[in-house]
């Protein structure tokens, strides 16, 4: 057989590297299309909705002061409720004393056996509340409800941009999920007790953060808004109050039990027919971790969310309410975790069939590579490397102009080694499954500097 026409392992590698050719910049151009051509639009008007923020604590002392402040100088038109989930700290005392001084501010108090049995529940308990506090004649329709995490800082008139006609101001519109930005992203030395090496690490890790949700997440957000999938995170979402009361009455509570209560809130609003909507002519910013062990400990709870709300697939391929687009794309993420185990170990075959045909035939696999094959081997790697790599330019050109286009490519190519990560993530997630360890693990601030765990099991 002529060296030109390899069959076996290297006809496999010619295959695939050409797949690979035409579907990665296919589906690259369909995520980036929405998010380069994107233009912001005119904010809408906080004083048309009545707006209630929940913000979710356990022992978050360290924060939770100048977060209250400055929700209400940011968000002044809103109510905050503060969830203290039994904490061990001055949490409570710290929220009560705000309450004293500002009508606007709420303390709703759970203590054990009845606490710490997830975010999810604790939500559950500031709706309660809230539901049962207003007049019963309120157009609840008009009534918003926001979550942010305890270390939040939306950005000023973030309630105008929510409000706007093409998001509450349509109907239809249940949730809106704002962009997500980290705070400390410019941090110079975010690991003061480490050296130039250490810090130059904790830099990149805190960059890596704010390019995947600024350039990667919310490309995705913007394509899945055409197919009417948009996700909803922890930090900067909003939904009605009607659309969590459908949720209340269909399932007895609005969030549940998942350990990604946020993205299950998202799909039980889509199963019952509302529409979720993503918000990027404003952000939400929130600490980047800075040290690999807490980083692991946060991705993984994601990943074991993301597998428990697996189970989900029948229900969204059953519902008429969910476009076909939409049901392929939620069945695609929800498989990622499980489709990142099987890459971990399908990835390599390539170079392994290369190697192995190598020692098995090194004329052949000689003539198959100076016949022009090292063409497939070069393309399978560019395919593979390049389409994350190309986020740093991305990045630069949408959140950072002010940034030298070497420097962002130096951010490229960090950006896939940076989701390694997600690898390991994944293993650990399918091992806490197996041990049955189900619980929420908070993981601890950056301004947290006392000596302990670095996350507490629920």
């Amino acid at each position: 057989m002529s060296p030109s026409t390899p069959s076996g392992p290297l006809g496999l590698l010619s295959d695939l590297s050409m797949v690979l050719s035409l579907l990665f910049p296919l589906y690259l151009l369909g995520l980036i299309l929405p998010l380069v051509l994107r233009r912001k639009r005119r904010a809408g008007r906080a004083t048309d909705y009545q707006w209630h923020l929940f913000v979710p604590c356990r022992d978050e002392e360290a924060v939770i002061g100048d977060t209250i402040t400055y929700l209400r100088s940011s968000c002044p038109e809103a109510h905050i409720w503060v969830i203290d989930d039994d904490s061990e700290d001055r949490t409570g005392d710290i929220v009560r004393l705000a309450a004293m001084h500002d009508p606007a501010v709420h303390l709703v108090q759970r203590r054990r056996p009845n606490a710490r049995l997830g975010k999810g529940e604790a939500l559950n308990a500031a709706y309660d509340v809230l539901s049962s506090a207003l007049p019963p004649q309120l157009d609840r329709h008009r009534v918003v409800v926001g979550v942010f995490d305890a270390d939040g800082r939306p950005a000023p008139g973030c309630l105008d941009h929510v409000a706007a006609r093409r998001f509450l101001g349509r109907p239809e519109i249940g949730g809106v999920q704002i962009e997500v930005r980290m705070m400390n992203r410019d941090d110079a030395r975010p690991a003061t007790d480490g050296g130039a090496l250490r810090n130059l690490y904790s830099r990149l890790l805190i960059r890596m953060q704010d390019l995947e949700f600024r350039a990667p997440v919310a490309a995705l957000q913007h394509a899945r808004k055409a197919s009417r999938s948009v996700c909803l995170g922890g930090n900067g979402q909003f939904v009605r109050l009607s659309a969590l009361d459908d949720l209340n009455a269909e399932r007895g509570r609005p969030w549940t039990g998942r350990l990604l209560e946020d993205f299950e809130l998202g799909i039980h609003l889509m199963l019952v027919g509302w529409i979720n909507s993503f918000c990027a002519d404003t952000y939400v910013e929130q600490e980047a971790l800075f040290d690999t062990k807490r980083f692991l400990t946060q991705r993984t709870r994601w990943a074991q969310g993301v597998m428990q709300c697996f189970g989900y697939i029948p229900a969204i391929w059953r519902s008429n309410r969910i476009p076909n687009t939409g049901f392929l794309e939620l069945t695609f993420f929800l498989s990622q975790p499980w489709l990142q185990l099987l890459g971990a170990l399908l990835y390599p075959i390539p170079l392994v069939a290369l190697l192995l045909s190598y020692q098995r035939h090194p004329e052949a696999v000689t003539d198959y590579l100076t016949g022009g094959g090292w063409r497939g081997l070069v393309l399978y790697g560019v395919m593979a490397v390049g389409q994350f790599v190309v986020w740093g330019p991305l990045y630069r050109r949408k959140c950072e102009p002010g940034t030298g286009f070497w420097r962002a490519v130096g951010w490229g190519l960090v950006y896939p080694v940076y989701l390694m990560s997600l690898y390991v993530v994944s293993w650990r997630a399918v091992g806490r499954m197996l041990l049955g360890r189900n619980g929420w693990a908070k993981t601890r601030r950056n301004a947290e500097t006392a000596a302990g765990p670095v996350a507490k099991e629920a």
